[in-house]
């Protein structure tokens, strides 16, 4: 054989396949496990040290007996943001639920074919759509199990495909004696070596492409991860005067431009550093006819989608709700045009509608809307079928949302913004902010490149909630004392907290990815510390160029109380 089967080697850390088929983790020796079983086993070592959620309870215990009142404490952990959150989680634990991600995701990649290089690129697209509107850490443990069934195949046609073409040779020159069976024909070790790094790298590539694409497609809306949450819950607490300023669909508007950028950089980064030996031939502008490979990844692909089988009832219901949610958001106040917002729910400048009422009027749609198809010719029906419901089971039950929902996101975001309240009641983030005011000396954009420098580096060690809850009021109120527009600061300090890129600690899709043996610790930090720096230049180069414009950044706001500063 030319190639080994790289995946029958004893990896150097405890590991294990997935067996898409089986929907199983399975390792030499070893027993089944389920996906879920083995997500929490590759998490045990990253939440070993940050189960910490409860702590987000100590401000109710603490603050009213320094500070604040209970009241004032409690309200912080059911604010407009919070409640936008959860109306997003819900949604998203209906599409995990009836499989829509799955359908998707599959039928994006077929649509995007099977070369190397647009596989990897179809990959993180896909990834990093789905990031947007689920966590990226379910969206991880999906792709994952897709990639390396995939993986799998490709490297076993490649063995089957080279031994063929060996026997081939040994034909042409009428060495059937050397034929397998007869005796081992030796090849090159040097060119057997070059092959197994190459397919070791395609496995780094592939692996790290999903985890990446993971945390950059959540940067794109308010609700895909949880930094942005806490800058928008931040926003209408710290500077309330600010009204609709920041909403899904100015964001998004900013956002997404700069997913894309980090996204293509990524993908360009990950090609030239593991698959730079056959770029031309990976080349998505090369017009070569389709290899056994790639023949092999198309099969795989289509028999995983032909298993879901036809759109079902629910689906589509979920697809409508999902639609209608994204819909309702980006029409309630598109800032361009009047939005259905202003036709009765506006009073003054007081709005009644928030993109949070939206997200729970489509929550609770979820809970009526049914999962099978009612059937209203009762004159037809069986003996047996008049004893059912006449009304179907909905979309969700509170038995699953209870399950699926990560309520300890919402706890560590409500803990969050109860201390930031703090903070800024008992003039702390004001203090530290007047120690920084040397820094008013300084362009406006060094700062901000010094401080997503800061936080980047944070966030590699600590939770990215934990990192923006801790720095986001004080550089609000740092930019304050100074005179630049506060979201000049939030904002690229806000994505920062996202390019989680270096360690497998940094954050659950990196947890996830490593826990397959692909990769070592080197690897990521190799690729990472790059990922960091194209990262950061990214946002940079967002914010002071179309960023200005969405925000209007060039001048200092009215409902910030400073005087005006150019930045």
């Amino acid at each position: 054989m030319r190639r080994r089967a790289l995946w029958g080697e004893k990896p150097e850390k405890p590991t294990g396949w997935w067996s898409f088929s089986s929907g199983t983790l399975r390792s030499p020796g070893e027993s089944s496990l389920s996906p879920f079983h083995a997500m929490a086993s590759a998490k045990t070592y990253v939440t070993k040290f940050k189960s910490f959620v409860i702590l987000f309870f100590a401000p109710i215990l603490l603050l009213p007996l320094i500070i604040l009142v209970p009241d004032k404490v409690c309200v912080q952990y059911m604010t407009d943001t919070n409640m936008l959150f959860l109306g997003s989680l819900i949604v998203a634990t209906a599409v995990e639920r009836w499989e829509l991600h799955k359908r998707i995701a599959l039928r994006m990649l077929l649509f995007v074919g099977t070369k190397p290089s647009r596989l990897m690129l179809g990959f993180m697209f896909v990834t990093a759509f789905l990031s947007m509107w689920i966590s990226n850490t379910a969206t991880t443990a999906m792709m994952i199990p897709i990639v390396e069934a995939m993986l799998e195949q490709m490297v076993a046609t490649n063995v089957a495909v080279d031994a063929s073409q060996r026997t081939m040779e040994l034909l042409d020159k009428n060495k059937a004696s050397e034929l397998p069976g007869s005796q081992v024909v030796f090849e090159d070790p040097s060119v057997q070596k070059q092959e197994d790094e190459e397919t070791k790298n395609m496995y780094k590539a592939m692996n790290l492409c999903v985890c990446y694409a993971a945390s950059i497609g959540g940067t794109a809306t308010l609700t895909g991860t949880g930094p942005n949450v806490v800058l928008l819950g931040q926003m209408q607490e710290l500077f309330p005067d600010s009204k609709d300023v920041m909403n899904f669909a100015s964001w998004f508007a900013f956002a997404l431009p700069n997913m894309l950028l980090m996204l293509v950089m990524a993908w360009l980064w990950l090609l030239c550093f593991y698959m730079r030996p056959n770029l031309k031939k990976t080349c998505i502008c090369c017009g070569r006819k389709k290899k056994d490979t790639e023949k092999i990844a198309s099969k795989v692909l289509y028999e995983e989608y032909r298993k879901l089988g036809p759109l079902s009832y629910a689906e589509c219901n979920v697809l409508f709700c999902f639609g209608l949610l994204i819909i309702l958001w980006f029409s309630r106040d598109p800032g361009f045009m009047p939005g259905w917002l202003s036709i009765a729910w506006i009073e003054g400048n007081t709005k009644h509608v928030t993109d949070a009422t939206v997200a729970i009027f489509v929550a609770i749609l979820l809970f009526i809307v049914p999962s099978q198809k009612p059937k209203f010719n009762f004159s037809r029906q069986t003996e047996e079928e008049r004893k059912t419901p006449f009304y179907p089971p909905p979309l969700l039950n509170w038995k699953v949302t209870q399950e699926k929902v990560p309520w300890g996101i919402v706890l560590l975001l409500g803990g969050g913004f109860a201390m930031a309240k703090g903070c800024e009641t008992s003039g702390l983030s004001e203090w530290m902010a007047r120690q920084m005011e040397p820094l008013s000396s300084v362009r406006p954009a060094i700062i901000t490149l010094i401080l997503s420098c800061i936080v980047a580096m944070t966030t590699e060690c600590t939770s990215n909630v934990a990192t923006t809850t801790l720095f986001l009021p004080i550089f609000a109120s740092m930019a304050r004392s100074i005179g630049i527009h506060p979201l000049y600061v939030m904002i690229p300090c806000t994505l920062s907290a996202s390019l989680a890129f270096m360690l497998p600690v940094a954050t659950p899709p990196n947890a996830i990815v490593f826990a397959y043996g692909h990769l070592k610790v080197i690897d990521m930090v190799k690729t990472g510390l790059v990922m960091n720096i194209l990262g950061i230049a990214s946002v940079f180069l967002s914010v002071n160029t179309w960023g200005r414009a969405v925000f209007n950044l060039d001048k200092f706001p009215d409902w910030a109380n400073l005087t005006h500063i150019n930045t």
